[in-house]
C-alpha cells in the first residue's frame, strides 16, 4: 500500500496549478496568433485580388490601403462634416445615451413584468406589438417628432436596447428559484427586499449577458439615426461615402466603429467578472484546449 504524506500532495497540487497555468499561458498565445494569421490573410488577400491581381474591381471593393489612406486624410483633413473625432464624438454619444436609456427601462420593465403576472399579460401583447415594428420606421417616425438633432438617434438606440435587455431580463426573473423567495417572505422581507436581494442578483446573469449584445444595437440605433438624417456622426459620413462610391470611406467608418464595438465590450466583460465574481465556475467555462 502506497501512503502519501501531507508534503507530497501539497508538492502534487502546486505541480497541477502550474501546469494549468502553463496550458492556459499556452492557448492565450495561441489564441491571438491565430487572429493575427486570421487578420494578416483577410486582408492580404483583399489587397492582392483587388490591386495586385484585378480579381475584384478596386473601384467597388475598395483595398486595405486605401482604408488606411482614408483614415489618415480623415485625421489629418477632418471629413466634410468636420473633424473625424467630432464624428465619433457624436455617434458615441448617442450610442451611449440610448444604451443607457435603454438598459434602464428594459431591466425596470423586465423586473416588474417578470414578478406582477397581471401586469405581464396586459402589457406583454403591446410590446411584441412594438418589438415588430421594423426599426427604420421607427427612426423615420423619431426623425419626425424629435428632428435631426441627437434626440431622434438617442430615442432610436434606446429602443432598440430596451427590447434586448427587457425580454433578458423578464426571463431571468422568471428563472428565479421561487423556493428562495418564499423563504425570503417568511423570514420578513417585503417586496422590495425581495426584489433587491433574492431577484435581482439571480436574474443579474441574464441582465449582463444581454449587454453584450445592447451596445451593439445602441451603436446600429445611433448609426441608422444618422443615415436617415443628421449634421454629424460617422452614419453620415458612411452614407456620404456610399453616395460618392468610395468603399474605402465605408470601410474606414465601419473600421472605427468595431474598435468602438470591441472596446465596448472589453468594458462590458470586465464588469461581469465584478459583479459576477460570487458566482463559481461552470464546466462550460473550462476550455477543453
Amino acid at each position: 500500500m502506497t501512503t502519501v504524506t501531507a508534503d507530497g500532495a501539497a508538492v502534487a497540487l502546486d505541480a497541477a496549478v502550474v501546469s494549468a497555468r502553463r496550458r492556459a499561458r499556452r492557448r492565450r498565445i495561441l489564441v491571438y496568433a491565430a487572429r493575427v494569421l486570421t487578420a494578416v490573410l483577410v486582408l492580404g488577400s483583399w489587397q492582392l485580388f483587388s490591386k495586385t491581381w484585378h480579381i475584384v474591381d478596386p473601384f467597388f471593393f475598395g483595398w486595405p490601403t486605401g482604408v488606411y489612406t482614408r483614415l489618415r486624410d480623415w485625421v489629418e483633413h477632418g471629413t466634410a462634416y468636420g473633424s473625424l473625432w467630432l464624428q465619433i464624438w457624436t455617434t458615441l454619444k448617442e450610442a451611449l445615451l440610448g444604451f443607457v436609456f435603454g438598459v434602464t427601462g428594459g431591466i425596470i420593465f423586465g423586473i416588474a413584468l417578470g414578478q406582477i403576472r397581471f401586469l405581464a399579460d396586459v402589457v406583454g401583447p403591446y410590446i411584441k406589438i412594438m418589438n415588430a415594428i421594423p426599426r427604420i420606421v421607427l427612426g423615420s417616425i423619431f426623425l419626425i417628432w424629435l428632428g435631426i438633432g441627437t434626440t431622434s438617434k438617442v430615442a432610436l438606440a434606446a429602443v432598440l436596447v430596451f427590447f434586448v435587455v427587457f425580454f433578458n431580463s423578464f426571463q431571468g426573473v422568471r428563472e428565479v428559484d421561487r423556493n428562495f423567495i418564499a423563504n425570503a417572505r417568511v423570514l420578513g422581507a417585503s417586496r422590495l427586499a425581495v426584489t433587491r436581494h433574492v431577484v435581482l442578483p439571480s436574474a443579474l446573469t441574464w441582465i449582463i449577458a444581454s449587454l453584450h449584445v445592447a451596445f451593439g444595437f445602441a451603436i446600429i440605433g445611433a448609426i441608422v439615426g444618422e443615415f436617415l438624417g443628421a449634421q454629424h456622426g460617422l452614419g453620415l459620413v458612411i452614407s456620404t461615402a456610399q453616395g460618392n462610391f468610395d468603399p474605402n470611406g465605408v470601410f474606414g467608418a465601419m473600421l472605427i466603429i468595431a474598435i468602438i464595438a470591441l472596446t465596448a465590450e472589453a468594458l462590458i466583460s470586465q464588469l461581469e467578472r465584478r459583479l459576477l465574481s460570487w458566482r463559481p465556475s461552470s464546466p462550460a467555462e473550462t476550455p477543453f484546449v
